[in-house]
C-alpha cells in the first residue's frame, strides 16, 4: 500500500525542490509510524533503552527559531532492557544531548 503512495505523489514531487521532499517525507513518516528503538551507552555498556519511538525531533529555540543541541522524543522506557514492552513500562518523554550522549537510533526490525 504504501508504495503506491508513493507511484501516486511523485508527479507532484517532480516539481518541489529537496527541502520541500525532505518535509513530505518526514510528513509520510509520520503519519505512517515507526517503531524505532534508542539505545543510551555508556562506555560500551547499554543503561537505557527506549521502545515503539515514532520520532526523534530537533529541539527548536523559542525566540530564535535556531535547532538546539538536544534532541526528543517519546517512547517506552524498557526497564530491563529486553527490547519488550513489560507490564508497569510506560511511554516517556526523554531529551538528550547531540554532542555527549553516545547513542544508536534505529528502526525495529521486528
Amino acid at each position: 500500500m504504501k508504495h503506491y503512495l508513493w507511484i501516486l505523489a511523485l508527479p507532484l514531487l517532480v516539481g518541489c525542490t529537496q527541502e520541500t521532499i525532505n518535509k513530505i517525507g518526514r510528513a509520510v513518516q509520520n503519519w505512517t509510524g515507526t517503531d524505532g528503538v534508542l539505545e543510551v551507552y555508556a562506555g560500551e555498556k547499554l543503561v537505557k533503552r527506549f521502545i515503539k519511538i515514532d520520532k526523534l525531533t530537533t529541539a527548536m529555540g523559542t525566540q530564535d527559531d535556531l535547532p538546539r543541541a538536544y534532541r526528543f522524543g517519546y517512547g517506552v522506557l524498557d526497564a530491563n532492557l529486553n527490547g519488550m514492552k513489560d507490564p508497569g513500562e510506560k511511554k516517556v518523554y526523554f531529551e538528550f544531548s547531540d554532542y555527549f550522549t553516545p547513542y544508536i537510533f534505529y528502526e525495529n526490525p521486528v
